[in-house]
């Protein structure tokens, strides 16, 4: 059973609200037969509880970590390759609403790649003392849609209501996080169709889910790209299914359309 919006737990370790995803099964994988192969078979799969963040990670949260000197750690970072923080050249576009022009921290950090997503969890863990990541495929699909088989992750049908995707501005580019009431997951997630993509922590394969366990599934053991899920704002309507899948190589240089969210093992 699902928790309403005003019985959800939630934590703030300082960065974040963090919205909780009780432990049970979902449906996960194409339930309407309307998307792509790899988006099935449809199957059920068991989580353990978790928390995820309410919002993508925003510019003011990036800056946090950008301008911390635990930046340049190589710990951090996979393999321990810094990303050089003039590799996101939105950064300074003011009409990408880069997180170095004004009035820009509430919209979403746009091309950070799966290697710099990594790192700032990394990096929020040794700040936090808990076990900040990015969610799995899983826990991505299950805190966009719950136990529903709903196409979106407030119902079957979208209009730009709901989310950010093409056509709803002049300039196809990030909204401030949060800026969709009607659009919240039923955990109370914001933004996971349309805005920006987001990574995951898993290996993509596109026939994973012949293969998958049935119980907190991770991802193939190594591959060639990452999951991205929850499409962007320069997609489609149709594009932002809840069940939609697809992969990047995860040192992808600046995409703009690529963003993140956090995960949090629970208590």
């Amino acid at each position: 059973m699902l928790l309403s919006l005003a019985q959800a737990k939630t934590v703030n370790d300082g960065y974040g609200e963090m919205m909780l995803v009780p432990a049970g099964a979902f449906t996960m994988g194409d339930t309407f037969g309307d998307g792509e192969s790899r988006e099935g078979p449809v199957h059920t799969v068991t989580l353990d509880s978790y928390f995820i963040a309410k919002f993508e990670v925003t510019n003011a949260d990036w800056r946090k970590f950008r301008d911390d000197a635990g930046y340049n750690d190589p710990k951090y970072w996979p393999e321990g390759r810094v990303m050089p923080k003039d590799q996101i050249p939105y950064w300074t576009q003011p009409q990408n609403h880069g997180g170095g022009t004004p009035d820009s921290d509430a919209y979403p950090v746009l091309g950070v790649n799966w290697d710099g997503a990594t790192a700032y969890c990394n990096w929020l863990s040794a700040k936090t003392g808990k076990k900040y990541r990015l969610p799995t495929e899983a826990e991505w699909e299950k805190a966009a849609r719950g136990t529903t088989k709903n196409r979106f992750p407030w119902g079957n049908q979208i209009t730009h209501e709901y989310a950010n995707f093409v056509g709803k501005q002049q300039f196809d580019t990030g909204m401030k996080v949060g800026s969709f009431a009607k659009g919240a997951s039923p955990y109370g997630v914001m933004d996971m169709a349309g805005n920006v993509m987001e990574w995951c922590s898993d290996w993509y394969a596109r026939d994973y889910y012949q293969v998958s366990p049935k119980k907190n599934p991770k991802g193939p053991e190594k591959g060639a790209y990452r999951v991205v899920r929850g499409g962007s704002f320069f997609f489609e309507g149709q594009d932002l299914r809840v069940y939609a899948r697809s992969g990047a190589w995860p040192s992808l240089q600046a995409y703009r359309m690529l963003g993140f969210r956090v995960a949090r093992d629970a208590d």
